[in-house]
């Protein structure tokens, strides 16, 4: 079986890391797989969401410590540059929404992934780990940039130093995560977060992501004239036009992610 598997229904490009006997560590294999397949769903115009989830009981416990060839600081950095850093990148400059759902463990680089996603949601029985701590590492596929924005300084520098389980209600409180959903819901409830990004303004909703990206860096007077610039791009839609069109004739808007 391919390390992820990826089917496209109804305009949401599903992705699921299917390695379920390792908690869908990764390794060198399928971490090119998912950038390639990220890549695919970036360029297609039938994908106009993602919907990131992992095969059986976990969504990724990370790195796959037994499939690292090398262990010295050369070896760690290859494996970032090279399998993890264009799969973070390529997530936060898709031109679509990227929801993670989080269906069971996810731990180091595959928490760090989740929470590289515009939107995350976990089933109740699902758990965060920040594991570097436990091997003598530090936090690295963003953890660092992501966690601290999410949840502040010091209750970030306490789940990365002690390594601590963080449930998916307690994610949903510390607001690291956007919802925690009941198990016997969950595939049916986050599915249905991508099925509505699907049918929405998919170019208004890249430059939504795109500001947002943008404003982790920018001045306030930056930030205005980002949203200037990128009010101007979506007002040139055909969707602003539909939307608009819907809203003056009181109908539910058809759009086309245009």
């Amino acid at each position: 079986m391919e390390p992820v598997l990826f089917e496209v229904v109804d305009g949401v490009g599903y992705v699921t890391l299917n390695r379920p006997e390792k908690l869908n560590c990764f390794n060198r294999e399928m971490a090119l797989l998912l950038h390639d397949i990220l890549e695919q769903c970036d360029k297609s115009p039938e994908v106009r969401c993602v919907y990131l989830t992992g095969k059986g009981k976990g969504f990724s416990a990370g790195q796959d410590l037994a499939e690292i060839p090398d262990l010295s600081r050369a070896g760690i950095q290859t494996i970032l540059l090279e399998q993890f850093h264009p799969i973070l990148t390529k997530i936060r400059n898709l031109q679509k929404p990227v929801v993670a759902a989080v269906n069971g463990v996810a731990a180091g680089a595959g928490a760090n992934i989740a929470l590289c996603c515009d939107i995350v949601v976990a089933a109740n029985s699902a758990i965060f780990l920040q594991v570097f701590s436990k091997i003598g590492l530090i936090p690295d596929c963003g953890g660092t940039f992501f966690l601290p924005r999410l949840i502040g300084f010091q209750k970030a520098s306490a789940f990365m130093m002690l390594g601590e389980k963080l449930s998916a209600k307690q994610a949903e409180r510390s607001a690291v995560i956007y919802k925690a959903i009941p198990n016997n819901l969950f595939e049916e409830e986050s599915k249905k977060i991508a099925e509505t990004l699907a049918k929405m303004p998919t170019r208004g909703l890249w430059f939504t992501k795109k500001a947002l990206n943008e404003s982790l860096n920018n001045s306030l007077e930056q930030q205005l004239q980002l949203e200037d610039y990128l009010q101007q791009r979506a007002a040139a839609t055909d969707d602003f036009k539909e939307g608009v069109d819907a809203f003056l004739h009181k109908r539910k808007p058809e759009f086309g992610g245009h």
